[in-house]
C-alpha cells in the first residue's frame, strides 16, 4: 500500500486498513509495559498515602523524580470488567492517569538523568515496579545536543525524557489502525507529563524533530519494534532558553553520530510468543526518519506568554484519580456557559508549551446542547479572544449519533461534544509524513488537558476515534477551512463505571 493511500484510508476509510478476518489473540497479548531482564535498577520512592506533594527545593530529588514519573506514566489502578456477553470471564487492565486506546499504552518512557542521587546516564522507566533500569552510563550532553540539531541547551538540564512507541503493544489488537492511536496516545502522555512537571516547577519543551536513528541507538532500542516519537528536556532554571541555536555541524548524520557509541544488546520480555509482522507501520516510521542536518522547517519564534485566563485550583491527585471514560454511563445534566468557559480557559491555559514546529497544529470546536445561557449549536473556540463563535444553531444530536461507527456513547445524554481538528493535509508540505504524527501528538496533548479540566469541574470525557470523519467534518463545517476532525470528545456528567477497581 502506498503511504499516501494509507494515510487517507487511516483517516477516512478506517475499515480498509485492517483485514476483515483479523482475530485478536488475547491469550498471547503483550504486556502493557516493557520489562528489561538482568539489569541494575533503582527503586523510586512513593510516600504513602499516595498523593501529590509540591516540590520544596530548587534541586530535584529522587522523590521528586519518582512522583513525576508515577503521575506521568506509572501504574495507578487495577480494573476488572465483566463483559455483558460473558459474566464469568473478567477482563483485567492496569490503568494510568493518562488514557490509552484499549488501555494498551503503546508508549515507553526513557530518561537521560544527571542527578546527585544517581549515576549519570540513560534509564528506562519500569512502570510495573516503579523503578529506573540502568541502560547506559555516562554523560551524553554533546551527543544529544547534536542529535537535536544544536537547538537545545542540554548542559543546563538535569534530565531528558524520551517517549517511544512500541509498535506491537497495540498492533496486536488494532492492526494498522494502531498507527493513528500511537501518535494520539503519545500526546496524552505528553499532556500529562507537562501538567505534572508544571506542578513540580520543572521547565520543559517538546522536540518533535531529531536524528531518529541516533536517538534510538543511544537508548539501545531496535527500530524494527520501537522508535522515539518525542524528546522533552527537563530543567529547574526558570530563565532557560529552549530556542538557543548553536553552530550546527553540517556534517552530522544519524549514522556518524551513532558510530560514536557502542551498540547495546539488552534483552527484554514482551510475553507474546508470536509477534506478527507490521510492514506498513515500519514503512511509515522509516518515511518519518530524519537522517541528517539541517532539520526540516523549524520554529522561528517561541511564544512564552501564558494565557491570561484564571487557572482552576484543584487537588491534582484527586482530579487524576477520578478521571475516566464513561462510555454509555453519561446522563443528561445541564451545564452553564460559565462552566463551559472555565473548562475551555483551563484547557488552553494548561496547553501552553514550547515546541520546535512552526505551524498551529490543532484547534477546538464544540457542539453544545442544554447549556444554560448558550443556544444549542456548533461553535469554534478562539483562545486568543477566549470566546466562542457560533457556526450553526440547532439540535444535531441525532446527526452526531449517526456519525458514530458504533454506539459506544449515547450522545443524547451529553451536553458538550468537542472535536479537535487540524490541517487536512497533516502538514505534509512542512514536515513530510512526520507531520501526521506531530499533529496527532498535539491533538493528544490538547485532549489530555481538556480531560483534566473536565475532571476538575466534576465532569467526564471520553476520547473517541470511532466516528465517520466526513460526517463530522461536514457538521462542524471544517472543509471550508481545509481542516479535518482528528478526535471526538464528548464531555458531561456520568454514573460510576460498572467495574471493580482499586488503587495501586
Amino acid at each position: 500500500m502506498h503511504l499516501d493511500e494509507f494515510v487517507y484510508k487511516l483517516h477516512y476509510e478506517t475499515d480498509k486498513v485492517k483485514p476483515g478476518d483479523w482475530v485478536v489473540n488475547w491469550d498471547d497479548a503483550p504486556l502493557p509495559y516493557k520489562l528489561y531482564c538482568g539489569l541494575p535498577s533503582v527503586d523510586l520512592p512513593v510516600s504513602p498515602p499516595f498523593h501529590f506533594k509540591e516540590k520544596k527545593t530548587s534541586t530535584p530529588s529522587l522523590e521528586d523524580l519518582g512522583q513525576f514519573l508515577k503521575f506521568t506514566f506509572g501504574l495507578t489502578q487495577l480494573s476488572q470488567t465483566l463483559p455483558a456477553d460473558d459474566p464469568t470471564g473478567e477482563y483485567t487492565t492496569y490503568r494510568r492517569f493518562a488514557p490509552s486506546g484499549g488501555a494498551l499504552y503503546p508508549s515507553e518512557l526513557y530518561l537521560y538523568l544527571k542527578m546527585e542521587d544517581l549515576p549519570h546516564g540513560i534509564y528506562h522507566y519500569d512502570a510495573a515496579h516503579h523503578r529506573l533500569v540502568a541502560l547506559r552510563e555516562g554523560n551524553f550532553d554533546r551527543y544529544l545536543q547534536r542529535a537535536l540539531g544544536s537547538r537545545c541547551d542540554v548542559s543546563s538540564t538535569f534530565g531528558m525524557v524520551f517517549l517511544s512507541v512500541f509498535f506491537w503493544k497495540n498492533f496486536f489488537k488494532y492492526h494498522n489502525f494502531s498507527y493513528r492511536l500511537q501518535g494520539l496516545d503519545t500526546g496524552f502522555v505528553i499532556g500529562q507529563l507537562l501538567e505534572t512537571g508544571r506542578r513540580l516547577e520543572f521547565k520543559t519543551s517538546v522536540y518533535y524533530q531529531f536524528l531518529d536513528r541516533a536517538m534510538n541507538h543511544l537508548l539501545g532500542i531496535s527500530q524494527q519494534e520501537e522508535s522515539v516519537y518525542a524528546v522533552l528536556p527537563l530543567s529547574v532554571d526558570p530563565a532557560i532558553n529552549w530556542s538557543r541555536k548553536d553552530n550546527v555541524e553540517d556534517a552530522i548524520t544519524a549514522s556518524s553520530l551513532s558510530g560514536e557509541l557502542v551498540p547495546l544488546s539488552h534483552s527484554h520480555f514482551v510475553r507474546s510468543k508470536v509477534i506478527r509482522e507490521y510492514p506498513v507501520l515500519l514503512k511509515m516510521n522509516e518515511a518519518c526518519m530524519l537522517d541528517s542536518l539541517p532539520l526540516k522547517k523549524e520554529k522561528t519564534e517561541v511564544s512564552t506568554q501564558p494565557s491570561q485566563a484564571k487557572r482552576l485550583s484543584y487537588d491534582f491527585y484527586k482530579v487524576c484519580e477520578k478521571r475516566h471514560s464513561p462510555g454509555l454511563d453519561f446522563y443528561q445534566k445541564p451545564v452553564s456557559k460559565d462552566t463551559l468557559m472555565a473548562l475551555l480557559n483551563e484547557t488552553f491555559s494548561g496547553t501552553v508549551h514550547q515546541t520546535d514546529v512552526d505551524v498551529p497544529c490543532v484547534s477546538l470546536y464544540c457542539y453544545t446542547y442544554n447549556v444554560e445561557g448558550l443556544p444549542n449549536g456548533f461553535y469554534s473556540y478562539d483562545d486568543s479572544k477566549q470566546d466562542l463563535t457560533i457556526i450553526e444553531e440547532g439540535d444535531f444530536r441525532t446527526e452526531l449519533q449517526d456519525g458514530l461507527l458504533a454506539d459506544t456513547v449515547n450522545l443524547a445524554q451529553v451536553p458538550l461534544h468537542f472535536v479537535i481538528a487540524g490541517s487536512s493535509d497533516h502538514y505534509r508540505a512542512d514536515y513530510g509524513y512526520r507531520g501526521h504524527r506531530i499533529q496527532h501528538m498535539e491533538a493528544g496533548i490538547l485532549s489530555q488537558q481538556l480531560l483534566l479540566a473536565a475532571s476538575a469541574l466534576d465532569l467526564c470525557g471520553h476520547p473517541l476515534l470511532g466516528f465517520d470523519v466526513n460526517t463530522y467534518d461536514d457538521l462542524f463545517q471544517l472543509k471550508e477551512e481545509k481542516k479535518t476532525s482528528l478526535l471526538f470528545l464528548p464531555v458531561g456528567s456520568s454514573h460510576p463505571l460498572p467495574r471493580l477497581q482499586g488503587r495501586l
